[in-house]
């Protein structure tokens, strides 16, 4: 791809890349709109530097690529149900995304990807990790990828999410969380490559086999994607914003920074039903 009007630094030969030349807290055009597409295609996660985003300018920049997604569990600030909050402090007993996972895998139509930016973040730590599970798929002998072609998996976001945000809603006794089965290997619907799309916070098991070969198969699987062969990772500053593709990688962010303040928003797009 030849970008013309932004500039696209790759961070590794697998996954990830900086662009430089774009104002997110402006409308973009067709071109650096399209530019921005096509980078985040071919590099699985895109990064940001020094974005000062409102809620407004935000929402307007993952519309770029389709409608918003609403979380099924976390409500967003008063006005934005397309905003999700994303804060740690020395209060905090937990933060969002520290195991690896793709971002609301047990939705019917899981995100197309997701928008991060921090405002606030660490003096020290607070890294997130990203790894391509296209990488991952084709590391696979084939063998492995014959035995999992047409295998589906349940995603349940039950256990993830159930009286997990009482700081946030009083009772969910009355939500129902979505669940869903998906392919186990998915093809991209843009670059028609093959990914493995299973993760260890939403993934229950592998049906249609027996439990212990689907708890073996599961771990195997989760062990595999967690190679740092397929990773890259991203040192947040202030202001610095991540756009991942939800059908491509998994990520995983550190808590090495306790009791220190990370905070932040993530809007999410709308995806469709992988096949």
């Amino acid at each position: 791809m030849q970008y013309e009007v932004i500039k696209v630094n790759p961070m590794t030969a697998r996954i990830g890349a900086e662009i430089e030349g774009v104002d997110l807290t402006k409308p973009l055009d067709n071109r650096t709109s399209h530019e921005v597409h096509e980078a985040l295609k071919e590099h699985c996660v895109i990064f940001f530097r020094d974005q000062e985003l409102d809620h407004d300018s935000h929402k307007a920049f993952g519309r770029l690529f389709g409608e918003l997604h609403v979380h099924p569990a976390i409500p967003g600030p008063e006005g934005h149900p397309e905003i999700l909050p994303i804060h740690a402090d020395k209060t905090s007993t937990y933060i969002a995304g520290e195991r690896w996972h793709s971002d609301v895998s047990c939705d019917e139509e899981p995100p197309l990807g997701s928008i991060l930016h921090l405002h606030t973040v660490p003096e020290f730590g607070g890294d997130t990790l990203f790894s391509n599970m296209c990488a991952a798929y084709d590391a696979l002998s084939d063998r492995m990828k014959a035995y999992l072609d047409g295998l589906t998996a349940r995603h349940d976001g039950e256990q993830q999410y159930r009286g997990r945000y009482k700081d946030m809603v009083s009772d969910d006794s009355r939500m129902v969380y979505p669940s869903a089965d998906h392919p186990v290997v998915r093809t991209h619907p843009e670059t028609g490559r093959k990914a493995l799309f299973v993760n260890p916070i939403f993934t229950m098991r592998i049906n249609d086999v027996p439990r212990l070969e689907s708890e073996s198969i599961l771990r195997m699987l989760h062990e595999h994607c967690a190679n740092a062969d397929f990773h890259v990772r991203f040192r947040w500053k202030p202001n610095s914003v991540a756009f991942w593709d939800n059908r491509a990688v998994q990520h995983l962010a550190i808590w090495d920074y306790f009791p220190n303040t990370r905070s932040g928003y993530r809007v999410t797009v709308k995806g469709d039903r992988p096949v």
